[in-house]
């Protein structure tokens, strides 16, 4: 989030008054016209940048308090147009050679679904696209990227250094921004039980649903724990406009539903 010098005019010096005689009253102003002050019209113009900049630092604030920072959430939408295309690139380009022929050999949707996730987690980098996340019930429907530093959650919604893209078991968890860079998580305290949450990878979509929502400490990486079946955990910071907590979404895997080069004619 983030002088200008200004020169004094030079002027020029009032002519030389007689003067007056004694008794007689020094010349003044007209009658009804009040006497201009020296240096008002810069008085003016001052006040004037001042009412303007402390206008739009109360728009700013309202627009932030009232919805999200504008400047990151500008910068975010504009990032999301780029992380689309390459997210169409990624699916455009597919598996290796190499890939393809060991899928081949593999039966079943969930051991081919599994073999492209590793090779996706292999092949991305930090903030690239990898899939997108859905949430109709709060309409987002945003791309998610590799990763959950600093550099790539500024982009979007990103899977947890710590845990697996889906497709590979367990639990997969996406972090995401409340009030900046778009505020992806911005209402995600309003996900509910029974709530529908999506995730499409390139090789599968994979749709669950919401268990439940719980506040923690920012130290409870426990809720990324595996738990014995697959499922999604999506967090964010808590309160607003505050990292004292977090907010924890748990969605459970409901179906699975192979695409791309995990289709048996892949």
């Amino acid at each position: 989030m983030s002088a200008t010098t200004r020169l004094r005019d030079p002027g020029v010096a009032p002519p030389s008054t007689p003067s007056a005689s004694p008794g007689t009253p020094e010349p003044g102003p007209p009658a009804g016209r009040p006497r201009r002050r020296q240096g008002g019209g810069w008085l003016r113009r001052l006040s004037t940048v001042l009412i303007v900049a402390g206008t739009l630092l109360l728009a700013d604030a309202g627009l932030t308090v009232a919805w999200q920072e504008p400047v990151s959430a500008v910068y975010a939408w504009l990032t999301q147009d780029e992380l689309a295309d390459e997210l169409s690139r990624l699916e455009a380009l597919g598996p290796s050679a190499d890939e393809l022929a060991a899928l081949a050999a593999l039966e079943g949707d969930r051991r081919r679904i599994a073999f492209l996730a590793r090779a996706l987690e292999r092949r991305a980098g930090q903030g690239e696209a990898v899939g997108r996340l859905a949430l109709p019930s709060i309409d987002q429907d945003l791309v998610v990227v590799e990763g959950s530093d600093t550099e790539a959650l500024r982009k979007g919604p990103g899977i947890y250094d710590d845990t697996r893209v889906p497709g590979v078991g367990g639990t997969s968890a996406i972090a995401g921004h409340r009030t900046t860079y778009g505020a992806p998580f911005n209402e995600i305290d309003e996900l509910e039980k029974g709530d529908r949450v999506s995730v499409t990878m390139p090789y599968a979509r994979f749709d669950y649903v919401v268990e439940g929502t719980k506040i923690v400490a920012p130290t409870a990486v426990e809720v990324i724990d595996d738990v014995g079946y697959d499922r999604l955990v999506l967090s964010a910071c808590h309160p607003l406009y505050s990292a004292a907590q977090r907010i924890v979404v748990f969605a459970k895997l409901q179906r699975l539903t192979p695409r791309g080069a995990a289709l048996r004619d892949g």
